[in-house]
């Protein structure tokens, strides 16, 4: 019987990248997208899916949290509060969605515990990021003990976190090399037909793409 992993996959080209290095591990893949009122919610949905037939994938999930928004506090979320278009700034963001990632961490090990997977695949980046708590290693590591001891002991899931020391740059070039379709994803946290270039996300995936001496093919606004 073949392994399998849950690759959380949001349309961005750091998920795809890890999904991607997954199916390269030899596992499975069961692809888990989250459409949780995001504004350019339609895009990702879109742009997972494209990664997800590019990876052949045949078992997907496209789940609705909808609950986000009743929580907001994030400007990705919230209509009330502005994206940031000003340049990265230190601290943790308004863009920041509350424990977003620790949420889908424990759907995701629903899904894996149901199938036997082995491993949940996730494309969190602290080294080169926007500063986002739940992106941490640390933070990672400790779910995963976490999760173990939430579930049956065969279970026994290990988190991977491939991209989690890299640079922006060095993703870029990694996806390529692999043949990841980078044109098919979306990191614009503002606009779903052309990237907005100025959001923190537009200007982390710019900046990965320029250090890498790389032409990024997604339609920029500015």
């Amino acid at each position: 019987m073949s392994k399998k992993a849950v690759c959380i996959i949001s349309g961005g080209m750091d998920s795809a990248l890890s999904a991607k290095i997954a199916q390269q591990e030899g596992f499975d893949i069961i692809a888990l997208h989250f459409n949780y009122g995001q504004i350019t919610q339609i895009k990702e949905l879109e742009s997972f899916r494209k990664i997800s037939d590019y990876l052949e994938v045949v078992k997907r999930y496209e789940i609705d949290l909808d609950f986000f928004k009743q929580i907001g506090a994030s400007a990705l979320i919230d209509s009330s509060l502005e994206v940031p278009t000003g340049g990265i700034e230190d601290g943790v963001p308004i863009t920041y969605v509350p424990f977003r990632n620790g949420i889908f961490i424990s759907i995701a090990t629903a899904i894996a515990e149901k199938h036997g997977a082995k491993a949940i695949y996730i494309g969190v980046v602290e080294e080169d990021s926007s500063g986002y708590p739940d992106c941490r290693d640390e933070y990672i590591s400790s779910m995963q003990k976490a999760i173990n001891l939430g579930t049956k002991d065969e279970t026994n899931l290990e988190i991977k976190m491939p991209l989690v020391h890299m640079k922006k740059e060095q993703i870029v070039q990694k996806s390529l090399d692999l043949g990841v379709p980078l044109q098919y994803t979306w990191s614009c946290y503002q606009n779903e037909d052309k990237a907005c270039g100025v959001c923190d996300s537009c200007r982390l995936r710019l900046k990965g793409f320029a250090k890498a001496k790389q032409k990024d093919l997604i339609d920029y606004k500015d």
